[in-house]
């Protein structure tokens, strides 16, 4: 049985006012205490529940009554609009044809086959690398900020640091459009060939100009839910993220900061001053064997704990 079935009904015992926790969850579902507790940590921290957890009934209410869970299913009539979309958008042959024939793949992904009573969405193969990519290109071209890459190509691996000005989306593949240097002419640079990425201190002097790409589809941030950190920090940030990641809840010196990648945001962590990494378990655990394992590397035996 799946964890959404799980958390669909977590979430009505909830709304019924019956102050559900991990050991009722487990027993529902015959599932172990440790299953249970990940099924609502996933519920806090990828589906951003507003689980409040209240001592005096021993289990967990809604800080939001106004929460809702995402729809995870497509009823019949939208299974037809979609198919029927995909159906004419695929037969398009005029203008920017290639382009509308891509949203009617993207569309008939969704499409109910002739055996099946409900269709669930589909989990696109979306590499978590270049969502977070994504995510950090977007910050940096929001706060005109440059960037420091390890880029891969035909050509091999290079460090470069260029400053990001778009999105773009040619040839079946995702780019950026980036000024190197000081060439004035824009790059194509391939998300998927970014390795590593973190923005550089200070705004970038360059004034994006107009060029061949500006009347390109230009692509857009992920629709992907991310994951979410719970950080306290020495002192309080300014702005709406802590070096690209974005900042999506504040209290005090704790931040909720939210990632894609866990291996670019574990990166993050590892040259990032920062005081408590207080939540998720599945994160602190991550870090302490990178640690542990930097610690193998320079033959020293301190253990993390």
């Amino acid at each position: 049985m799946s964890n959404m079935h799980r958390i669909g009904w977590f979430d009505q015992q909830v709304r019924a006012g019956h102050y559900p926790n991990s050991s009722l969850l487990a027993k529902q579902f015959e599932i172990s205490k440790r299953q249970a507790a990940r099924d609502i940590e996933y519920m806090e921290m990828s589906l951003r529940a507003p689980l409040k957890y209240v001592a005096k009934y021993r289990g967990y209410c809604y800080e939001d009554e106004a929460f809702v869970l995402p729809h995870l299913y497509l009823s019949e009539e939208e299974q037809k609009i979609l198919k029927y979309l995909a159906l004419r958008y695929r037969h398009y042959n005029y203008d920017n044809a290639e382009s509308v024939k891509r949203v009617a793949d993207l569309l008939s992904r969704f499409e109910a086959s002739d055996h099946s009573d409900g269709i669930r969405l589909p989990i696109f193969d979306a590499n978590p690398r270049t969502i977070q990519a994504m995510e950090l290109l977007s910050q940096a071209i929001a706060g005109k900020k440059s960037v420091h890459l390890l880029y891969k190509d035909e050509e091999g691996e290079r460090h470069l640091l260029v400053v990001p000005v778009r999105f773009v989306s040619r040839y079946h593949a995702d780019y950026v459009a980036v000024y190197n240097g000081a060439d004035e002419r824009q790059v194509l640079l391939r998300l998927d060939g970014i390795l590593q990425i973190s923005i550089a201190d200070g705004a970038s002097e360059c004034e994006p100009k107009r060029n061949e790409f500006d009347c390109l589809e230009h692509g857009s941030k992920p629709a992907r839910a991310p994951y979410m950190a719970k950080i306290r920090l020495s002192s309080p940030l300014s702005g709406n993220s802590w070096r690209g990641f974005t900042i999506h809840a504040q209290e005090e010196l704790i931040y909720t900061i939210a990632f894609y990648d866990t291996d670019s945001f574990l990166q993050h962590l590892l040259i990032t001053e920062w005081e408590e990494l207080i939540a998720p378990r599945w994160l602190k655990s991550k870090l302490q064997n990178k640690c542990e394992q930097i610690a193998q590397r320079l033959g020293t035996t301190t253990e993390f704990s």
